[in-house]
């Protein structure tokens, strides 16, 4: 039995930067063996043990080969004759495809450490197109690593470009896309990963409404605002979206199976950036209106993540608006119920009177601005 550490981690620590997890491969075991040992096996699909002291992941080394469509679509084999080459292979990229013996040697089959040098995002083998989800992958490694000067390869990108000509990515399922696109979302340069899919034609696929014009354009750009300002995954997926009409932007959250707060911030980003993005007068009655849809009196959080959000996606010549609306915002917050309750309006009249005096309030900041 050898055990190596593998993937991620060995390319983390030859770029010197801070490893996060740690992964190993285990060749020439059974998964007897591994539980004999105090290992306790994990998944289903292939056999892969944690560590009974740190919890880490354990892997018998395997091979696998296609058979069906999409991610799922492999058959997996596993068995102490597999190398660790034979398990390096199966890897999407060089960089990713390199170990580390328990003496410190490194074992770089596909010259992996080379492509580090070059700063060089390149498949490992041709098998690199039966899993349409590694165009993503790289997609996103390529948003990750840009700062340090990385690009993908002239024969990845021809190979990617293959593989979505070829539809490939119509086989993945919409969490598998989401849960890619999430943590991209979140990368050193998120803008790269949607520019390298549009490079690729994918976009069109994976998101349509940003495959062209003016609705990417201030997307990304608002992507990058939101991102330098450490925007959470909501905020940053309805920067994305934030030129798309309001229903169109729904949809899309939806499409890509994003998760309820996420779907909720794109509907509220495109609603406000389709009254305040083109600099129409507001009136007390619509921003009253617009703070309503927002539901600021019971999540005032929500709000004050949106007005942050809609600081990055608003044109510059509209940033005043913005500060209109909070200041309206903070003074209709100032109406307080339980005061008119004891003023004795209570039922249908106690919310009547409510939004009353908070349109006074909306109306006091518009006529003090004006």
């Amino acid at each position: 039995m050898q055990i190596y550490l593998v993937g991620g981690a060995v390319r983390d620590q030859l770029l010197g930067l801070k490893v996060k997890d740690r992964d190993w491969v285990v060749v020439g075991a059974t998964p007897q063996q591994m539980v004999e040992q105090g290992f306790r096996q994990v998944g289903a699909d292939f056999p892969v043990f944690l560590h009974p002291d740190t919890g880490e992941e354990y892997a018998l080394a395997r091979t696998e080969r296609k058979q069906g469509q999409g991610y799922h679509g492999f058959s997996v084999y596993s068995s102490p004759d597999v190398t660790l080459e034979d398990d390096l292979k199966r890897r999407d990229l060089t960089i990713n495809a390199m170990a580390l013996a328990e003496d410190g040697q490194l074992i770089d089959p596909f010259n992996g450490r080379r492509d580090l040098e070059q700063r060089r995002l390149h498949h490992v083998s041709e098998a690199f197109s039966e899993d349409p989800l590694r165009i993503l992958r790289t997609s996103r490694f390529a948003a990750r690593l840009s700062p340090l000067g990385f690009r993908v390869s002239p024969e990845t990108m021809t190979l990617m470009r293959s593989m979505v000509a070829n539809r490939e990515l119509e086989h993945l399922a919409a969490e598998r896309v989401w849960q890619e696109t999430r943590r991209a979302l979140h990368e050193n340069d998120p803008v790269v990963y949607f520019e390298v899919l549009r490079e690729l034609g994918a976009l069109h696929v994976l998101i349509p409404e940003l495959a062209s014009g003016q609705a990417r354009e201030a997307g990304l750009e608002a992507l990058r605002c939101m991102h330098q300002r450490s925007g959470d995954t909501a905020q940053r997926l309805a920067a994305l979206l934030c030129a798309l009409p309001e229903d169109d932007g729904q949809a899309r959250a939806v499409a890509l199976k994003s998760p309820t707060d996420c779907r909720d911030m794109v509907r509220l980003v495109c609603r406000f950036m389709s009254h305040l993005g083109t600099g129409g007068r507001l009136t007390p009655e619509r921003v009253l209106s617009l703070l309503e849809s927002a539901d600021l009196w019971r999540r005032r959080e929500r709000f004050d993540a949106l007005a942050a959000t809609l600081a990055c996606t608003l044109p510059p010549a509209q940033a005043p608006l913005l500060e209109l609306l909070r200041a309206a915002a903070g003074e209709a917050l100032l109406v307080q119920p339980k005061a008119l309750v004891a003023q004795g309006f209570q039922g249908k009249e106690l919310g009547q009177e409510i939004r009353r005096q908070r349109l006074r309030c909306v109306a006091r900041i518009l006529d003090a601005s004006a």
